[in-house]
């Protein structure tokens, strides 16, 4: 079985991930991590010097790549990934593979995204606390098409990682 962990950047994706694949003794995998390591350079490096449409294109490839995966394994999505061309179709139509919607409100978004502000591509041209919320709540509005089609939606707000472990494990049983 594949465990696909899908949700906003910040949402805890790969903590949340790794924490998961330990409990469960799978193999854990970030997709942001892969494409770095594939084409040896940081996200931020890939999206300034060729572009978001090389980057997707990079993305669509990994995303293949783990859901041929002959192992158990958790993988921690791009926040984007399922938003992009037929991703969400090819994650949903996977055989053994179970997707989870990491669900965080929009406060907790915005604090975690603020300080990690300089290592988002995505969010680093914005300067205020203002600009990056009405960021997120746009992205949101915009990926939660996407995001709301997992096989599962775990409500993150207010919870401990320990809790939302115990959430997917239940849903797993």
């Amino acid at each position: 079985m594949k465990i696909f962990l899908l949700g906003y950047m910040g949402s805890g994706k790969s903590h949340l991930g790794k924490l998961l694949a330990e409990t469960l003794n799978y193999k854990f995998y970030d997709l942001d991590e892969k494409i770095e390591m594939d084409h040896k350079a940081k996200i931020s490096e890939i999206f300034s010097s060729r572009g978001e449409i090389f980057f997707r294109k990079a993305e669509r490839k990994a995303l293949e790549e783990m859901i041929q995966l002959d192992d158990n394994a958790v993988v921690a999505l791009g926040g984007g990934t399922p938003c992009y061309g037929d991703n969400m179709e090819i994650i949903k139509n996977a055989a053994g593979v179970k997707s989870f919607y990491l669900k965080q409100d929009i406060q907790t978004l915005k604090d975690r995204l603020i300080l990690e502000k300089d290592h988002r591509p995505m969010i680093s041209h914005l300067v205020t606390d203002a600009e990056i919320e009405e960021f997120i709540r746009k992205h949101l509005f915009e990926r939660g098409f996407y995001y709301n089609q997992s096989d599962y939606i775990i409500d993150c707000q207010a919870k401990s990682a320990s809790q939302i472990i115990d959430a997917i494990l239940e849903k797993l049983r």
